[in-house]
């Protein structure tokens, strides 16, 4: 699974309400039940968007804690080309969905599932992915 940024930072900065499900989500990849991936400029994002609300310096230790818990899915010119022709509505949404694909990632859990509507890999919501997760046991 690829994690969209959103889901990160819900966690990361206790956002409520949905915080709760995407912490439930990331212990399953922290559990080594599912395998998680984070695209590449995710982190870019988290880090700039997190220093301005905790802190440079805590920031950088939530960034440690992504680089145990994560796979990284990587953002080069072939995925941005790719990404470019897609016609996603957001283009952040499809430079995910073309990282995800290069590495073979099978799915992208995200809360903006509308950005994601041109996708050919499956979007799960967070509520959904954990509702899946649940029923496989």
């Amino acid at each position: 699974m690829l994690f969209d940024t959103n889901g990160v930072l819900d966690v990361m900065l206790d956002r409520a309400p949905f915080a709760d499900i995407a912490a439930q989500v990331f212990s399953k990849g922290e559990a080594g039940e599912i395998g998680g991936f984070l695209g590449t400029t995710t982190i870019t994002t988290i880090h700039y968007l997190a220093a301005k609300v905790v802190g440079a310096d805590q920031a950088q230790i939530e960034i440690g804690k992504l680089f145990r818990l994560f796979e990284f899915a990587p953002v080069n010119r072939a995925v941005l080309e790719d990404a470019a022709v897609l016609n996603f509505s957001d283009f952040e949404g499809a430079v995910l969905h073309e990282a995800a694909r290069h590495v073979g990632v099978h799915a992208i859990v995200t809360r903006n599932l509308k950005d994601f509507k041109r996708a050919v890999l499956p979007v799960y919501s967070p509520e959904e992915l954990a509702r899946i997760l649940a029923t496989i046991k």
